[in-house]
């Protein structure tokens, strides 16, 4: 259990105190003091291993296995003895152009919080030192615990946005930029893109449901007077989403954008190849006529013949040249 247990910790009064090492013993003082609570942090424990945790705090079945098996939509549910909270965190890796998500799940008790994370995005050290210098904050219990959570999370989905944001602005740059042999792959960076915008709002979308229960809602172990926190996270969270949106929607638009400037660039390739085809045509067909033997044809038998007809074709070829740079096809 010491692998999986990251921290576990009594706090009273707002005040970090060591817990029990036995798990009921810690719960039961917990609520023989009325002002504590018992929060323990596990990193992705197996099924064995949480199964003492589950069977102390009497966790729900269904919630036990959600929180083992991961891979869940962020969600609020509410059991008979505790709820049920799943975030799920981003981490954004500017190099590669990678959303990542993790997932953090917390079940609320009248004494307890117990947070099961899987994932890197999902660190909750800083989180727990924040709470820990201030007291005022945890003496609200677990219902602090999750307010703190949900705002460090939520509050990360913007920063991820700007980072995001940024290394559009450089796409759309390389989108009307003139083209090189690193736009080539502009399609499918955009793609690529779009795709990871796609996994961010997995992340944010199915969130804003739990956070307007939490906001304006009746939610059993999380006091009425935490709303107007809450409020301020779900108003956070729209932000991050309408950031989302707005860079789903400029993708779309860059991807159009470049490939009309594609259907443009061919146009444009096509014009040239018609025109230089239009210039060997013209000299391939009076060479063609000339290439008859026929023994009535004209100028076969004046001297200056053979070059008269060659400026002609000469003549003709620079013509259409200047007429084809005229009109921009050259």
């Amino acid at each position: 259990m010491r692998r999986v247990i990251v921290d576990c910790a009594m706090y009273r009064d707002g005040r970090r105190s060591e817990a029990p090492g036995d798990l009921s013993e810690a719960l039961a003082q917990a609520r023989a003091v009325g002002d504590a609570f018992l929060w323990i942090g596990m990193y992705e424990p197996t099924e064995e291993e949480f199964d003492h945790v589950s069977r102390e705090f009497g966790l729900h079945g269904l919630a036990v296995e959600d929180a083992l098996t991961a891979h869940q939509r962020p969600k609020l549910e509410v059991y008979d003895d505790s709820l049920f909270v799943v975030l799920k965190p981003v981490l954004y890796d500017d190099d590669a152009d990678r959303v990542t998500a993790g997932e953090l799940m917390l079940f609320i008790g009248d004494s307890f919080v117990v947070t099961v994370r899987h994932g890197e995005g999902a660190a909750l050290a800083a989180v727990r030192r924040r709470l820990e210098h201030e007291p005022q904050v945890l003496r609200h219990g677990p219902t602090a615990v999750l307010y703190a959570v949900s705002d460090a999370v939520v509050d990360h989905y913007i920063e991820v946005a700007a980072e995001l944001q940024a290394d559009l602005e450089e796409l759309e740059a390389e989108v009307f930029a003139p083209q090189t042999a690193d736009t080539k792959n502009t399609a499918a960076r955009i793609y690529g893109f779009k795709r990871q915008v796609l996994e961010f709002r997995r992340a944010t979308s199915p969130l804003l449901q739990p956070m307007d229960r939490l906001a304006f809602g009746t939610v059993p172990f999380v006091h009425d007077h935490a709303k107007p926190f809450f409020r301020d996270v779900a108003d956070h969270l729209t932000k991050a989403n309408e950031y989302i949106e707005g860079l789903d929607r400029l993708l779309s638009d860059a991807l159009a954008a470049h490939l009309a400037q594609m259907g443009v660039r061919q146009n444009d390739d096509m014009r040239k190849i018609s025109a230089w085809a239009a210039m060997a045509a013209v000299p391939t067909m009076v060479a063609g006529i000339y290439g008859m033997n026929f023994d009535h044809m004209p100028e076969l038998r004046h001297v200056w013949g053979y070059p008269a007809v060659l400026v002609l074709m000469a003549g003709l070829c620079v013509g259409l040249h200047r007429m084809f740079k005229r009109r921009g096809w050259l």
